[in-house]
């Protein structure tokens, strides 16, 4: 730590330390050893802000929120619970932060909800996989469908 008054580094102590937003940040009061002024820090977790890349190139913010949405939107009238969603979403969330990458495709985020989806809903699969993917005849659908026959173990 450098001494805002004397500018000498590492040369301080601590002399008295507060947690502060519940944990979130730590307030310390410091002493120069130097100069003998004291002095006030703040440490806090750095948080990772990260973007989508959307197919068009525009960047925007994520947000868990837009993929929970899609996934109430393909699971409307299945019986599928919030918290089941909301826990997909939540891992989903975890994982991209956990690439510690500032930005992720829009695709990749669409192939993790799938892949949630999947393993829920096979129908909300279906109707998920039929926007993002564009169907644009019933070809595509029989195509997914015959995809969930044969990975559906048989007895």
């Amino acid at each position: 730590m450098k001494c805002p008054f004397c500018g000498i580094v590492n040369q301080d102590r601590v002399l008295e330390t507060r947690t502060l937003n519940d944990g979130d940040a730590i307030k310390r009061r410091r002493e120069c050893e130097a100069c003998r002024r004291r002095f006030t820090t703040m440490e806090s977790i750095e948080e990772l802000h990260l973007f989508v890349i959307k197919s068009d190139g525009r960047r925007t913010p994520f947000d868990r929120n837009r993929i929970v949405k899609g996934m109430q939107l393909a699971c409307t009238g299945r019986k599928i619970s919030q918290d089941s969603l909301d826990q997909a979403a939540q891992e989903i969330e975890r994982m991209l932060y956990n690439r510690l990458e500032k930005e992720v495709p829009s695709r990749e985020i669409g192939d993790m909800v799938m892949e949630r989806l999947k393993a829920l809903d096979q129908v909300a699969y279906v109707r998920f996989a039929s926007v993002y993917k564009q169907f644009e005849d019933a070809a595509q659908f029989r195509e997914v469908v015959n995809l969930l026959k044969r990975n559906v173990k048989k007895p």
